[in-house]
């Protein structure tokens, strides 16, 4: 039976060295490696070993009775979060550990949603039982409260030592979530492999969470966790379906080959088999012969001749997939959770070509789509997309290391973005000589978070279908910067009401011109707004800095829901833009001493607090953007003319 088992933990939790428990249990590896030692399996990248932290999701290889299981062992750090969420995507089961010492943290909170929103069964471990100030019961009923109440102390209830009984506590919360197993219950007919069977049907349906404690470190509760594990999880891929899989990671060997990491979801796969899938890049069906197959065991790996459902594997010889790429049978994804609020502006060295450097992002962007290359070629810039500082820090050793390349950044700023507020119709013409085509679309505001939506509402007999697919890919394959900031256009709906082509002028590119110009026109007769990035916030602290904190939110112009109290805490919930609230995190800890705990989620894009502060700071010149013109291109007596935005509508031939 194969199982993909993720590891999550908020930063500095233990995640690394209890994976490296499990694996020597496993007589996986031969000797434990520690995170202080740099000597761990999972943390093979010297940038990992040299900050004691994980930045890229590994992977590794155990098996355990019937089992083989995949272990993912995903950062802690929020600005790897990105990385966190595409390996979590892959999971069967995951398994958070969190400090008997700190115990729920604001990343715990985090991960806690995601898992939520995956539906993905979870496992908990209190770790660092050994430390001054571990207290089990304590962080036991903070998973209860600010998690779930499903949660239940397997170390107590569960006492594989003891005939394998399982206790009248767990019995009984057992029985409370099942009418069938209750009645039985009551009768005294429920057998041991029934509560087994039980246990096993609610964890993988969220309805139960066992939580285990010791210390990874003193190797205290490993092989206990690893029992009940290995018991209480199944797993039912077919291996007789047509093979569908999903890339969960794209890499390059120390060749340079390009490694596309695979989870196998039904099927096999077999070295020379060909797999469809849709482009990263250009969203087109491609079909490529997998060239060959490896499995993967921390940085090292084995050629296979196959692979089976319910493994995760790495292949060569796809060059389009990115992660979460849809193979063979498997289409369609839930858009990310995580995504980048912070831009910043990448400083390299002059004497290298731009094409070299943009060919190296553009390798770095394969594998973390995040970051959201840009070249801004009217100010000859190149920006990126990033969570933090420190990711910006782990990027510059990366680029030194694996391309010989040194490059600074700067400070990361707020990555803003634009919509519409009302319904225009944008006309673009693009006739130049021996050239033709017309386009007209109504743009609209669309639903926050839904990004650019493209309609067709135009007729055959209008504009050809091939043209009318055209107008829709050029609507959709790049960004359009709105008129404000430069920003890109976010949550509009664009439609296709009608078009014109000529028989013998229309040629390719008339089209991406007449509509890019169609936008724009239709954008300079709308009420553009500005948007920023919010966060969704928790803080939960002490009564007597509910007031302080609250302030604070709606200095931040931020606003908050109604508070939970008890008789010594509060627990604060609400929106406040990531601008004004980035750096709270460690204002917080300092005026409560540690003891106030805050959990910042994105919240989406909402219009800005700010608008005209950041338009003039922004000092975006929309007439000075060669590569966005709004005027339209028409031709008379042979010669092309433009026509400004303000009369293109009533020069338009549909």
């Amino acid at each position: 039976m194969n199982k993909t088992i993720g590891m999550l933990a908020h930063v500095d939790s233990g995640k690394t060295t209890f994976a490296e428990q499990l694996l020597y249990h496993t007589r996986s590896i031969r000797s434990r490696g520690r995170v202080d030692h740099q000597d761990t399996f999972m943390d093979n990248h010297e940038i990992e070993r040299t900050r004691g932290i994980t930045v890229f999701a590994g992977q590794a290889v155990m098996q355990y009775r019937e089992s083989v299981y995949y272990l993912l062992d995903t950062p802690g750090h929020a600005d790897f979060s990105a990385e966190m969420e595409r390996a979590l995507r892959m999971m069967d089961y995951a398994v958070v550990l969190i400090s008997a010492v700190e115990g729920i943290e604001g990343h715990t909170e985090t991960i806690w949603q995601l898992l939520q929103e995956y539906q993905i069964p979870t496992f908990f471990f209190i770790n660092k039982m050994d430390r001054i100030g571990a207290d089990a019961d304590r962080v036991m009923q903070e998973i209860q409260d600010l998690l779930t109440p499903d949660a239940a102390d397997f170390t107590r209830y569960w006492n594989l030592d003891q005939h394998e009984s399982v206790s009248e506590e767990l019995q009984t919360l057992l029985a409370e979530r099942d009418e069938v197993l209750l009645s039985a219950y009551l009768d005294g007919k429920v057998t041991e492999e029934q509560w087994e069977a039980a246990m096993i049907r609610m964890i993988r349906e969220g309805q139960l969470y066992p939580c285990m404690y010791g210390s990874a470190l003193q190797d205290e509760g490993i092989t206990r966790f690893l029992e009940q594990l290995d018991r209480l999880t199944i797993t039912d891929y077919d291996a007789e379906q047509p093979f569908a899989g999903q890339v969960y990671k794209i890499g390059h060997d120390s060749s340079g080959t390009r490694v596309t990491y695979i989870k196998a979801l039904q099927g096999t796969l077999r070295v020379r088999d060909n797999l469809t899938y849709a482009s990263s890049l250009s969203s087109q069906m491609m079909e490529e012969k997998i060239t060959s197959i490896r499995i993967y065991n921390g940085e090292k790996y084995q050629s296979a001749d196959y692979a089976v459902a319910g493994e995760l594997f790495a292949v060569t010889g796809l060059t389009e997939a990115g992660p979460l790429t849809g193979l063979g049978d498997h289409t369609g994804n839930r858009p990310f959770q995580l995504i980048p609020a912070l831009t910043s502006r990448v400083n390299y060295p002059s004497e290298l070509p731009i094409r070299d450097v943009l060919r190296i992002f553009r390798e770095l962007e394969a594998e973390d789509p995040s970051l959201g290359v840009t070249w801004e070629e009217q100010l000859q810039e190149l920006h990126i997309q990033v969570m933090g500082a420190i990711q910006l820090e782990i990027l510059e050793k990366v680029l030194l290391d694996r391309f010989q390349v040194q490059v600074t950044f700067e400070p990361p700023e707020i990555l803003y973005k634009e919509t519409i507020s009302n319904s225009v119709t944008g006309y673009g013409h693009f006739e130049p000589l021996r050239h033709y085509a017309e386009v007209h679309l109504q743009l609209e505001p669309g639903a926050r978070g839904s990004g650019i939506t493209f309609r067709n509402a135009c007729h055959p007999d209008q504009l050809a279908v091939g043209y009318q697919n055209l107008v829709g890919q050029h609507v959709l394959e790049r960004e359009h910067h709105g008129l404000l900031t430069g920003a890109g256009l976010t949550d509009t709906v664009i439609t296709l009401l009608t078009g014109r082509a000529h028989n013998k002028h229309t040629s390719g590119g008339d089209f991406r011109e007449a509509t890019y110009r169609a936008i724009r026109q239709g954008l300079e007769q709308a009420d553009n707004i500005v948007l920023e990035p919010y966060y969704h916030f928790k803080i939960r602290t002490e009564l007597e800095h509910m007031g302080r904190i609250m302030s604070d939110v709606q200095q931040a112009n931020g606003t908050i829901e109604s508070p939970e109290m008890t008789a010594t805490h509060c627990l604060l919930t609400g929106k406040v833009p990531v601008a004004t609230f980035m750096n709270y995190s460690a204002e917080l800890a300092s005026f409560t001493h540690g003891k106030g705990m805050i959990s910042l989620t994105f919240d989406g894009y909402h219009p800005c607090h700010n608008q005209q502060e950041v338009i003039e700071r922004k000092q975006y010149r929309k007439e000075a953007d060669p590569l966005y013109s709004s005027s339209s291109i028409f031709c008379a007596k042979g010669q092309g003319y433009s026509v400004p935005w303000q009369e293109a509508k009533d020069h338009m031939h549909a």
